[in-house]
């Protein structure tokens, strides 16, 4: 309960001022001129202008409101170090119990997580703690108790920009010894040519007081989970590391220095950089036999790609018909053959052999070149003709020593509609082709393909190498098989060019040449035996493909180390996943027996492990401005009340308004006294009959010292 005398005027203030200014002058001349009963008569006036005032006792019912106090406690990924998650807990427990023993508060408690928090980059505590206050009126905020590691990435630049106006703590885990060492990529390229090398400039910074100063410290780099290169680096100096791009798309480059001795983590120790490659141009050379009705779609199919650079090599004389004309007298120039199959061989990519006879224009020694091109790494594709079961055949020189089917002698001549296989349904070559046959509940093909016919199949056995389409009687139509480091494609049949020309509805022949030619190419999009993994919306979405019928289990590893295990699931043939929520910011590594992925998870290289050091300064203008104070709870030079477990905490007081809010080792709450009213009862101090007997009782004193 609380009284307060109001005033209520029966006529404007403004009157009443210049009326009682007026009555005070008037009284004050005639004091001053001696006029017997002023005082009275001014008194009067007075009191006439109070009662106009209309003064009023109320009396107002009240109940107290308590204050709110915010306890933000930091728990991203930094938190999760060595002992400060731990720490953290039980500094939550304790502030818990102070602040509920304290009468007069309400306490919100805000816990920020790497997956409220850190998913936008960084520990955004001040975020935190301005939602969990946005209801609270300015003037009913006691404080706020920040429990962190001091690594809060959202600080704003000036504090007029918070909406209170309150004092802020920071309980600060974490120790001021603390060593650690980081890696920081300081550039790196987005885009680079594939066979040329990508320059990445990274640095290693050593942090803590017993640090060794500048030093060689050893480096790895791996490429799609694979090793690359080691070398060492000097520290506290930025380095350029050469990385050469193998393959077109994404390549995920990860860099990793040594451990420091007594560092907090490793987690900051390795960085990310996606890099996606780009083919300058494909570098064909095709090489043309005798002349059919195909021969012209592979060179328009080819040349209809402005990504691809074609050399044609057609054979338009040859040897037996070869006449006395003088070689000056020909239409025709001379084929640079040596320079193509023994010096400049090897520039190109891909070398395509279509319905080629042997007859004496290309020597076997360029046939050996052919070979070894594909055993060192270059790509082969033969389209065989009715030569390929001759005598004339390829398979009769160098080149058998690369080819995966082996002709039997046998030409079939019949319409079929080519299949893919079982396998072939699961192969990236020829899954979902444009077309083609639905698959059975096993993964074969059911029914026929809705493509035109073929009317020629060379007959052959597979030596080694992957079925992948056949023909009539399951005889082998595409043969895909590596070689060495390269890799070769052998399509037995000359026919091709029919679904070119949409007989009987055509086919997809430029769809399985594109497809043909990025396998060739060792693409990771049509690789057989593939692992990949995206993070998505805070979800690891992993697909495995293989031909195989069964794939095993898929190892997780999250930033912190933690290892989970995956069974995958049948999405489609040759086609397994699985999903799995992130938690942790960074990098997760999968395996399995044989392939390798890994994933960054927000951030390529997060603010969060930026700098996971404890620290004071961050925090410090925020804490500064609203005159609150920053304790190591965990440093023993700390004056503060020990709670165990070599943690101490400061002692909490709630403090009135307009004194200090932070001692050496106490922390200060406002305290508002703020109140709701319940109810209101006003009491006229003057009714109408005092009213009257006031205003007598100076006029008859008045009239009294008149008559005198």
């Amino acid at each position: 309960m609380a009284l307060n005398i109001v005033f209520d005027p029966l006529v404007p203030a403004t009157i009443i001022w210049v009326a009682a200014l007026f009555a005070l002058a008037l009284g004050g001349i005639a004091l001053w001129t001696g006029l017997r009963g002023s005082v009275f008569r001014t008194a009067t006036a007075l009191l006439i202008l109070l009662i106009l005032s209309n003064p009023a006792l109320i009396e107002e019912e009240r109940d107290p409101v308590n204050d709110v106090v915010a306890l933000v406690i930091d728990k991203s990924q930094s938190q999760k170090i060595g002992e400060r998650d731990a720490m953290t807990d039980a500094i939550a427990g304790q502030l818990t119990e102070k602040l509920a023993a304290l009468k007069g508060l309400d306490l919100r408690t805000v816990t920020v997580t790497a997956a409220s928090g850190d998913r936008a980059d960084g520990t955004n505590l001040v975020t935190a703690l301005e939602s969990a206050l946005i209801d609270v009126p300015a003037e009913r905020i006691g404080g706020a108790i920040l429990v962190t590691d001091g690594q809060v990435h959202d600080v704003p630049e000036t504090p007029d920009a918070l909406s209170f106006d309150a004092p802020v703590h920071a309980l600060i885990t974490g120790r001021k010894d603390d060593r650690d060492r980081k890696l920081t990529v300081v550039r790196a390229p987005r885009f680079g040519i594939v066979g040329e090398s990508v320059t990445v400039t990274v640095e290693v910074t050593d942090y803590g007081p017993d640090s060794p100063g500048r030093t060689l410290v050893p480096l790895e780099v791996r490429v799609d989970g694979e090793p690359r290169l080691t070398r060492r680096v000097l520290t506290d100096q930025p380095t350029d590391i050469e990385i050469e791009l193998e393959h077109g798309g994404q390549n995920v480059i990860e860099i990793e220095v040594a451990d420091m001795p007594d560092e907090l983590t490793d987690q900051n120790n390795r960085a990310v950089v996606l890099t996606n490659g780009i083919r300058d141009r494909l570098r064909v050379l095709l090489v043309s036999g005798e002349p059919h009705a195909g021969e012209r779609t592979w060179r328009n199919l080819l040349k209809a790609d402005p990504s691809v650079d074609l050399v044609h090599f057609t054979i338009l004389r040859p040897p037996e018909k070869q006449d006395g004309t003088p070689i000056g007298e020909l239409s025709l120039i001379a084929f640079p053959t040596r320079e193509l199959f023994s010096v400049k061989l090897e520039e190109f990519d891909l070398t395509i052999c279509d319905r080629y006879r042997r007859r004496g224009v290309l020597p076997q020694v360029y046939l050996g070149n052919v070979a070894r091109f594909v055993e060192q790494g270059g790509a082969l594709l033969t389209a065989a003709g009715p030569a390929f079961a001759s005598p004339f055949s390829l398979y009769r020189s160098p080149l058998a020593a690369v080819l995966p089917a082996q002709p039997t002698g046998d030409v079939v001549e019949r319409g079929f509609r080519p299949d893919v296989t079982k396998l072939g349904a699961r192969h990236p070559v020829t899954m979902a082709l444009p077309g083609s046959a639905p698959t059975s509940s096993d993964g074969a093909p059911s029914g026929d393909a809705a493509w035109g016919r073929w009317f020629r199949l060379i007959d052959s056995a597979t030596v080694s190498g992957e079925v992948v389409m056949s023909g009539p009687d399951d005889r082998p139509l595409l043969v895909l098989d590596r070689f060495e480091e390269g890799r070769v494609a052998q399509l037995m049949s000359d026919h091709a060019w029919l679904w070119d020309r949409g007989f009987e509805g055509g086919g997809p022949q430029s769809e399985l040449l594109r497809r043909l030619a990025h396998w060739l190419m060792k693409e990771p999009d049509l690789e057989q035996e593939d692992l990949r993994v995206s993070a998505q919306a805070g979800t690891l979405e992993i697909r495995r493909r293989s031909i195989k019928d069964e794939v095993g289990d898929i190892t997780v590893t999250a930033p912190s180390g933690r290892v989970e295990t995956l069974t995958l699931d049948s999405l489609s043939p040759g086609l397994w996943g699985a999903s799995l929520p992130t938690e942790e910011l960074g990098l997760y590594r999968l395996n399995d027996a044989a392939l390798t992925a890994v994933a960054a998870v927000g951030p390529l290289n997060p603010k969060e492990f930026a700098d996971v050091r404890a620290t004071e300064e961050k925090l410090a203008p925020l804490v500064d401005a609203f005159g609150g104070g920053s304790f190591w709870v965990a440093d023993p030079t700390d004056q503060l009340f020990a709670m165990g477990s070599g943690i101490s905490l400061p002692d909490i007081r709630h403090v009135r308004s307009g004194r200090d809010m932070a001692g050496r080792n106490w922390l200060g709450l406002r305290q508002n006294d703020e109140y709701l009213v319940l109810s209101v009862t006003q009491i006229p101090l003057l009714t109408a009959g005092l009213a009257l007997l006031l205003l007598f009782a100076p006029l008859l004193l008045a009239w009294y010292r008149e008559g005198k």
